[in-house]
Parts: structure tokens; C-alpha cells; sequence
């Protein structure tokens, strides 16, 4: 089954927001959830596999499925944003909001489940949903408003309109790309392929394992049959008086055999499962070679991947931006609505890291930069303005320390008679 990508719907400013028209964009959001159903399936393990004709009774009917998909949507969040994104600001005071703001919102859970939907469905947000007496439940979200709806049987109605307390619409849309695809919609053929040939390989082995015993030449009755398998011995002759030596020349037992297609299977699968990754750009991190590449060699491996994710945290940042920006308009979370400008994010790829190269790159770059943007290369320091913090206090102890011992030194040990000689000024 093929889907082609979403488009966003849009409606213009200018022009009144009636029952009509939500009907209408209701419509079109329900062509839309069977291609978000089978995108969920394959996350899921629910592949194209099960779907495919039953073979007859007699013949194997294996339905294998190798979730390649969540492989690749696992291990992309993970190297992504498996290390939460740091948020920084110059103002002590905003900062403490926001990380309230945050930690009241369990935001690191929250952006990390972002991302992995995003990557499913190409996009993230929600709006309506419904009770458990189906009943259909919702807001409709306006430059000005806020108006809640709710209906059943397909048919809403308009209910209760609030003001809308910001001046952008309420709703931040996270997603992966500009055209809302998913991370593995694009080898979905690819991953059914593998399925296929991969199942069939199964069904092969189980023909060989239940192979048919030709017998020419010979009559065997149910008795014999049963000695056949029982005792895993043949031993069939010539009963004819004119052939003396009793030899079987005449009798012929043999397994009927299948056509051996192994390797051209083998190759297929290497195939297919080296298109389904160099295709989404995510490394197979579970392959043997990549285990042992380091430095430089494990870099390139992780370039495509790398590109990616660069490409994903710009459009996640800008989404970030959104959010902290209707956070600051209201002058109950923060004094300053322009604060959401100034503050710094950090995405951090969790990929294998040299702390040592981490530590000699902050100490050159020591001289050059900041001490914050120095500090902001070591993935050991999860906060970076909390390291500072540290660091100043442990200068200040280091300096009081120091200026004591020198106000307690009164005079010079002189070693060859351990005699304390006083500095006076005669």
C-alpha cells in the first residue's frame, strides 16, 4: 500500500471559523489516520507480511517480520536526543523559571517522545480525542479564541469560546522533515521485501526438513513403512530366485530433493538490509564491523547519520523556539516576553566519545573562547552554567586558602639552623 506524503491543511485568516468548516478538515484528518495506523503498525511489528494470501494447507506458510523499522526509530532518537538538550540563558532568573517549567512537565520524557513520534509520523501534535462513551470531545484553536466543540455521530457543535491569552495559536508542531514523511516510509517496500524473502526462506527450510521418500522399484506396506521411521534403517533387495547374488540393482531409494536457491537468498537479504539503511541514512550500529571502527573510521560510518540528525534538530529547535515563546508571553511565567530569544539550546549526539580528545579540545579552546563554550565540548558536564558556578566557588575557597597561609607566614625557616628569622625594617 502506498501513501503519499501529508500536506498541511490551511485556511485563510480572514475568513470565520464555522461548524462547516471543521467538518470539512475533519474529513480530511480521516484520510490521513489509515496512513498514521499503518506507519504505527510497522513500528509495532504489524507488517505487510500478514496480509499476504494462505498457501495451502500442506505447504509451509511461514510470516516472518524483522522490525527494521523500529530498529532505525529506536537507534536515530536514541544517537538524537538520547542525551536531553541542554537549555541555557544569561538570566539567572529566567533560567530558574524555565528549568521549573521544565521539570514540571517531565520535558526531557516529553521531547524525547517527541522526537520518536516525529520520526514514526513525520509530524507530532494532537488536538481532539475522544471519551469513552464515543463521544467526540475538542477545541478549535483561533488567533483570538479558544472554542471547545463536541458532538457525536460525525455531527459537532459549537460550544463555550474563551480568549485566547496568546497571541499565536496555542499548538507547537514538531516534525522531522518539511514533508512530514517518516523516517523509514521511504523503504517500506524495502522492509515488505525482506519479509517476503525471508519468510519463503523459512518455508524452504521446513520443505527440506519434511522432504518425500521415493521408492522405485520396491513395494513397502504400512508395517514397513513404519520400520522406515521408527528405526531409520533401509534395507530393500531383489527377492527374484533368478538373481542369485540378491543384489538391489533393480530397487532405488532416494529423498526427492528441492532445487538449492541459498546463496541467491542470502544475497537478496544482504541486499535489501544494506539499501533499508544506506536509504534512511541510519547507521547499523548492530553490524560486526562497526563495533570495532574507531576515530576517524567511526566517524565517517556515522556521517550520513550525523547529516541527519543536523537536518532534525534545526526544525526541532525552531519548534523548541514556538513553545518557549508562548511560554514567555505571559507575564505570570516570566517579566521578560523577549526571554525566549536569548536562550541557548545544546543537542548532544549520544554516539561513543573520546574524553580525553574532549578535554584537550576545552583546554585549547580555553584561550580562544569562553570559558562556557569551552566547557559546552565535554559531554561529562551535563551543565554547563553549574560547572562554572563550581569552578568560581573553588577559585574563591583556593584564594582565601592562599591568603591565609601568607598572612600566617611571619618569617623565613632558614634550613641550615631551623631558626626563625623576622623581616623587620630597622
Amino acid at each position: 500500500m502506498k501513501y503519499k506524503p501529508p500536506k498541511l491543511m490551511t485556511f485563510p485568516k480572514d475568513e470565520p471559523i464555522t461548524v462547516e468548516v471543521v467538518n470539512k478538515f475533519m474529513e480530511k484528518h480521516k484520510l490521513e489516520v489509515a496512513r498514521y495506523e499503518y506507519l504505527k503498525n510497522m513500528y509495532l511489528g504489524i507488517m505487510a507480511i500478514d496480509d499476504e494470501p494462505a498457501k495451502d494447507s500442506w505447504k509451509p506458510d511461514n510470516r516472518l517480520a524483522v522490525n527494521f523499522t523500529k530498529y532505525i526509530v529506536d537507534t536515530f532518537t536514541g544517537y538524537f536526543n538520547g542525551i536531553p538538550v541542554k537549555k541555557s540563558h544569561s538570566d539567572k532568573e529566567i533560567l530558574t523559571k524555565l528549568q521549573e517549567f521544565d521539570n514540571l512537565n517531565d520535558m526531557e520524557d516529553e521531547e524525547s517522545e517527541l522526537a520518536k513520534m516525529a520520526c514514526i509520523y513525520g509530524r507530532a501534535f494532537e488536538l481532539l480525542y475522544q471519551d469513552e462513551d464515543k463521544k467526540l470531545h475538542g477545541e478549535v484553536y483561533t488567533l483570538l479564541e479558544t472554542i471547545k466543540i463536541s458532538g457525536e455521530n460525525d455531527e459537532i457543535s459549537f460550544g463555550e469560546k474563551t480568549y485566547n491569552l496568546y497571541p499565536d495559536l496555542p499548538v507547537v508542531e514538531f516534525y522531522f522533515n518539511e514533508e512530514r514523511m517518516s523516517i523509514f516510509e521511504s523503504v517500506i517496500s524495502l522492509v515488505n521485501a525482506f519479509n517476503k524473502a525471508i519468510s519463503e526462506k523459512a518455508n524452504d527450510v521446513d520443505y527440506f526438513s519434511d522432504q518425500y521418500l521415493v521408492f522405485m522399484g520396491a513395494e513397502i506396506d504400512e508395517e514397513d513403512a513404519k520400520n522406515i521411521k521408527d528405526n531409520r534403517l533401509i534395507n530393500y533387495y531383489d527377492k527374484n530366485q533368478n538373481n542369485q547374488s540378491g543384489s538391489a540393482s533393480k530397487v532405488d531409494v532416494k529423498f526427492l530433493e528441492k532445487p538449492d536457491s541459498d546463496s541467491q537468498t542470502e544475497n537478496l537479504l544482504d541486499r535489501l538490509t544494506k539499501l533499508i539503511f544506506q536509504t534512511t541514512m541510519v547507521a547499523n550500529i548492530s553490524d560486526e564491523s562497526f563495533g570495532s571502527s574507531s576515530g576517524v573510521s567511526l566517524a565517517y560510518k556515522l556521517q550520513a547519520m550525523s547529516n541527519l540528525a543536523l537536518s532534525f534538530q534545526r526544525k526541532f529547535q525552531s519548534s523548541l523556539n514556538s513553545r518557549y515563546k508562548l511560554f514567555c508571553e505571559l507575564s505570570t511565567n516570566v517579566s521578560n516576553r523577549e526571554a525566549w530569544k536569548d536562550i541557548e539550546y545544546t543537542f548532544t549526539r549520544n554516539e561513543p566519545k573520546d574524553i580525553k580528545e574532549q578535554a584537550e579540545t576545552a583546554s585549547i579552546l580555553a584561550g580562544i573562547t569562553s570559558q562556557e563554550t569551552a566547557l559546552s565540548v565535554i559531554s561529562v558536564i551535563p551543565d554547563v552554567q553549574a560547572e562554572m558556578e563550581k569552578i568560581k566557588k573553588e577559585e574563591a575557597s583556593t584564594a582565601i586558602f592562599d591568603k591565609d597561609k601568607q598572612s600566617s607566614e611571619k618569617g623565613t625557616v632558614v634550613p641550615e639552623t631551623n631558626e626563625e628569622v623576622t623581616n623587620a625594617q630597622d
